[in-house]
């Protein structure tokens, strides 16, 4: 199970870090009229999930339950600043990151996938959950940052995880 949850995920950075390359720097610092975040920001916030991701299961793994706030994502994109750094960089950092994440998935002991999880007031989700979620929740960015049609939808988003 280890196995098929980090394959998922690096399939995943695999797939779309050709795309994000291809989005060019003047592309990437536009922000929608509806004031939301520029691509920059929006993948930084990838990146500021995949670093409270990254403790969530590392904790949940060596800990019988796992309890952990949830995070401002806000202010988190606007103190790191990602507006203003280079798009390339993000998305290598994005990439690298996320293989890391992949490789401690793999590393995972199956039972710990049970391990249980409770993420600011959100109600107990599984490890596995989190995993999963995770990177749907990723897909769901890529694919709006890459403006695709479809946008994946994941389930934390109505659980609040």
């Amino acid at each position: 199970m280890p196995d098929r949850l980090a394959q998922s995920l690096q399939e995943t950075v695999d797939r779309e870090a050709a795309q994000l390359r291809a989005v060019t720097e003047s592309e990437s610092i536009v922000k929608p009229a509806s004031g939301g975040w520029s691509q920059k920001e929006e993948l930084g916030h990838l990146i500021d999930s995949a670093t409270n991701n990254h403790v969530r299961f590392v904790r949940a793994s060596l800990e019988p339950e796992f309890r952990g706030p949830g995070y401002e994502q806000d202010a988190w994109v606007s103190l790191h600043g990602y507006h203003d750094m280079p798009w390339s960089d993000i998305v290598e950092f994005w990439q690298r990151y996320n293989t890391f994440l992949a490789g401690l998935v793999r590393r995972i002991p199956s039972p710990l996938l049970d391990s249980q999880c409770v993420i600011g007031e959100s109600a107990p989700v599984t490890l596995q959950f989190l995993i999963e979620d995770y990177t749907l929740h990723m897909q769901h960015h890529l694919d709006h940052i890459l403006k695709r049609e479809k946008i994946t939808q994941y389930p934390g988003a109505a659980l609040g995880v």
